[in-house]
């Protein structure tokens, strides 16, 4: 696959995006207080520096499909209540920090998937932006569980 011009700065800005969500997830799991958070912070580092390396291939011209990946979304128990205790907080903010990281790279998928010329690499960044969706979705639902998303 050769890339265009701008198929090539479309591609330097997603691997940006994951590369940034790779280092604030890592940082989060590192910051966070309950044991699920610390967990779904390091399985969501992993799943974005999968997201890189197909970037990264594709860079050279060669397109990787995503792997489906897990499809089932983790069930959280109750960590926090209604109370703003300080490690809710803490949580809270890097929950909404992190969904609001997921939303700029789906939008950002969003507009490549249209840009790119090969079938098979559109079809990747969607697979991609699907799982980005995904993600925001499981950090949704912790919040949810959690009372941290009014």
């Amino acid at each position: 696959m050769t890339l265009t011009q701008k198929e090539q700065s479309l591609l330097k800005d997603m691997k940006d995006a994951e590369k940034l969500c790779i280092e604030k997830y890592k940082k989060a799991s590192d910051s966070a207080k309950d044991p699920q958070l610390k967990n779904l912070f390091s399985n969501l580092s992993s799943a974005e520096q999968q997201h890189l390396s197909i970037f990264e291939k594709m860079e050279q011209g060669t397109v990787e499909q995503p792997q489906s990946g897990n499809s089932s979304q983790p069930t959280f128990t109750a960590t926090y209540g209604n109370e703003n205790t300080p490690d809710k907080q803490n949580d809270c903010f890097l929950c909404t920090d992190l969904l609001t990281a997921e939303k700029h790279a789906s939008h950002l998928y969003d507009t490549c998937v249209f840009e790119f010329t090969d079938e098979n690499a559109r079809k990747a960044i969607n697979t991609i932006q699907a799982q980005e969706q995904n993600h925001g979705k499981t950090i949704y639902d912790y919040m949810k569980i959690n009372c941290m998303y009014s």
